[in-house]
């Protein structure tokens, strides 16, 4: 991970991403990648012969029946013609064989050779070109955002990185929620941008990306969380932030970041945690797309010189908390020891009354300096880690409703009602 990042001074290149590519080039350059270990592994030797099994199986038997069907229409069809045109005809079973021959071993080959060569090729070279490093997947990231503490098969893939001024990554996460005939498979986009100190759990749910059911989140927070602000930020997003945190939450989102936010990312869920900053949607980030890529640059860009002011943020509750761990009164200091006050035991410069006079510029020595002038050290108290997370009433009401619907609908109740 080395080169600047989307906010330094190299300039958007997104020729990477629409030039023309030799295909022998993008195959040496996969080979590379897999041989670097930046890109999975092909399929092997076994996985080979049994993809070819398959095949040969599918092609014996449906395509026996496919050509089957064929020509008996083609005999039904040219029945009593002769001539070229019937020749023509009596050969299509042939031509339907080799078709879904050809179509099966197509199939085949993107299964060996991935399918994603050319993706990987031109992501890798876009992000080399604008200072980042690309990566082609990664199982179970270990991001504390809301996506991805969520489902099982939890991976994310093409990550586009860079770390100047800060890291910052973009990829696509997906995870899988449910099983059998309720598995669904869960796709996101994501930003993650590194903060240089841990601030509140903070989360802006966009109203424009809501559903039906209320936010597209996959949490729900509890209600009492949510706080109001100023001018028209509340049309653009609903802010949540744990209790006892309000007045941070308007130091961190003073007017200038709140018209930040809006212009540029009001299509986006943001969250804040620990000391990442997340971007959401329902979509992919990492695709070969220039707009999308130039969309999320500027975006990054608009919200990097305003984070300098959050990294200004201190929870004074950590003071607190010191100031009451230390305010208890510490063992008594033991006779004969040479700091105790009155006792010139061991001191050479004792008078025999009391402290000596090194003793006593030691006890005078600014050793603790008064709690109420330090800074608190950067972090977050426990009560502001974590969101309290709620219970999403409205999507139950919605599905209570319909179950019960069906339930009258099913015991004949509408029935003998109506027809009676």
């Amino acid at each position: 991970m080395t080169g600047p990042g989307p906010a330094a001074s190299v300039p958007f290149d997104a020729r990477p991403l629409i030039d023309p590519v030799d295909r022998a080039t993008v195959r040496a350059h996969v080979h590379q990648l897999r041989a670097a270990g930046r890109a999975p592994s092909g399929p092997n030797i076994a996985t080979i012969v049994l993809l070819v099994a398959v095949g040969a199986v599918f092609l014996g038997v449906f395509g026996t029946v496919f050509a089957g069907i064929a020509t008996a229409f083609i005999a039904v069809g040219t029945s009593g013609q002769a001539g070229p045109l019937g020749g023509v005809f009596a050969g299509a079973p042939i031509v339907m064989l080799l078709l879904i021959a050809g179509g099966v071993g197509f199939a085949v080959y993107r299964s060996v050779t991935g399918g994603s060569g050319e993706h990987w090729y031109r992501l890798d070279r876009f992000a080399q070109a604008n200072g980042m490093t690309w990566f082609a997947e990664t199982k179970n990231p270990p991001l504390p955002g809301m996506i991805f503490d969520i489902g099982s098969e939890r991976v994310a893939r093409d990550i586009v990185r860079g770390d100047r001024p800060r890291l910052v990554e973009f990829g696509n996460h997906r995870y899988a929620t449910g099983s059998g005939k309720n598995r669904t498979t869960h796709h996101w986009g994501y930003v993650a941008v590194h903060l240089s100190s841990p601030l509140p759990h903070i989360v802006l749910d966009a109203v424009g990306n809501n559903g039906l059911f209320g936010s597209n989140l996959p949490a729900s927070f509890d209600k009492s969380q949510r706080l109001s602000l100023e001018g028209d930020f509340d049309r653009y997003f609903a802010l949540y932030c744990p209790r006892g945190y309000e007045r941070d939450a308007l130091y961190l989102f003073t007017p200038d970041i709140m018209v930040r936010f809006i212009d540029n990312a009001a299509a986006l869920d943001v969250e804040i945690v620990d000391d990442w900053l997340f971007l959401y949607a329902k979509r992919d980030f990492s695709t070969l797309d220039p707009r999308t890529w130039a969309w999320l640059f500027s975006v990054v860009g608009a919200l990097l010189d305003k984070f300098a002011q959050w990294e200004r943020w201190r929870d004074d509750r950590l003071l607190q908390a010191a100031a009451a761990a230390g305010s208890g009164s510490g063992p008594e200091p033991a006779a004969g020891d040479p700091g105790a006050a009155g006792s010139g035991a061991g001191d050479p410069g004792s008078t025999g009354s009391g402290l000596g006079q090194r003793g006593a510029e030691a006890m005078s020595l600014p050793f603790a300096a008064p709690t109420a002038s330090l800074r608190p050290p950067p972090g977050v108290a426990p009560e502001g880690r974590r969101l309290q997370r709620g219970v999403p009433w409205a999507a139950f009401a919605v599905v209570g409703a319909f179950v019960v619907f069906w339930l009258v609908t099913q015991s004949g109740v509408f029935g003998a009602f109506f027809f009676r």
